[in-house]
């Protein structure tokens, strides 16, 4: 990992779906926690959180799901939340930390771990879902909408296409997002590849895979912290409060003033409470 403000991931595992890109920052020695991103995004948001914990101690591994960021993205791919289930089963079997890992996950980031979890028999010390998708129904109406006709969106014109990238990450910040966050959010999304990519996840989306494990999130035995920007019009909070009521002993944190994409809204209150609950 670069110690500049880029984000570059120097490392890679070759997954049943693609390469993927990963990474780990601070003592490797320390307890290990795990970062998941969400769609339409990557590692580069958990930029900030991976940094503080890794200078308190922490091991943190990083990693861009397949088609996503620096990993692989190509014709055909399943990038599906059910490969994402077993390729996250699959790496945390190649990492093989000495104990379970912590896991922080974001919006489907949090499906994919729920999954790997539930259904694939992935251990972990404790879970902290931010914003996750978790309860039906989910996906804004744009998701939907692109969704259904993705071939159509897929022959947008360049330049088009990247208006409409750029336009729709914004929607995630209830703060408004930095020119040169945007862009770099914006940046793997770009190009042929990327085009591609962008519509392929979005049309692989099926409320059926969190179908198959919504019914069993009271089986999660294990601490559960749910964080939730208050003013998310992505997924609203009153899902999270429904979340967190079906999963025993878990503990709802609201996160004044952030939108969907915590991690950028409110870095520093985020990072406190996770700091907090990794610390219990």
């Amino acid at each position: 990992m670069t110690s500049t403000g880029h984000w570059h991931l120097t490392r890679t595992f070759p997954s049943s779906v693609g390469e993927v890109r990963w990474d780990r920052l601070g003592n490797p020695e320390g307890p290990p926690v795990v970062l998941l991103h969400g769609t339409p995004f990557s590692s580069y948001v958990w930029r900030a959180v991976a940094r503080t914990l890794a200078a308190r101690g922490h091991q943190v591994y990083v990693w861009d799901m397949p088609g996503y960021g620096q990993s692989e993205k190509s014709e055909g791919q399943d990038v599906s939340l059910g490969a994402q289930g077993r390729v996250f089963a699959e790496l945390l079997a190649h990492w093989a930390p000495a104990t379970p890992p912590a896991v922080v996950a974001h919006d489907f980031g949090g499906a994919t771990a729920l999954r790997a979890h539930l259904l694939h028999g992935a251990r972990y010390r404790r879970l902290a879902l931010v914003d996750p998708v978790a309860l039906a129904p989910w996906g804004t109406s744009f998701f939907r909408l692109v969704g259904q006709h993705a071939e159509v969106f897929e022959q947008l014109p360049p330049h088009l296409h990247a208006a409409l990238v750029r336009e729709y990450i914004g929607t995630a910040s209830a703060r408004g997002l930095h020119p040169a966050v945007a862009e770099e959010l914006a940046a793997p999304w770009l190009g042929p590849a990327g085009q591609g990519a962008f519509y392929r996840q979005i049309a692989q989306s099926d409320q059926r895979w969190t179908d198959e494990v919504e019914g069993r999130y009271g089986e999660l035995d294990l601490p559960v912290l749910v964080c939730w920007g208050e003013d998310d019009t992505w997924i609203p909070p009153e899902r999270g409060r429904a979340l967190t009521a079906r999963i025993p002993g878990a503990d709802f944190v609201p996160i004044p003033g952030a939108g969907h994409l915590v991690q950028e809204d409110a870095p520093a209150e985020l990072t406190g409470a996770l700091l907090e609950f990794l610390a219990a």
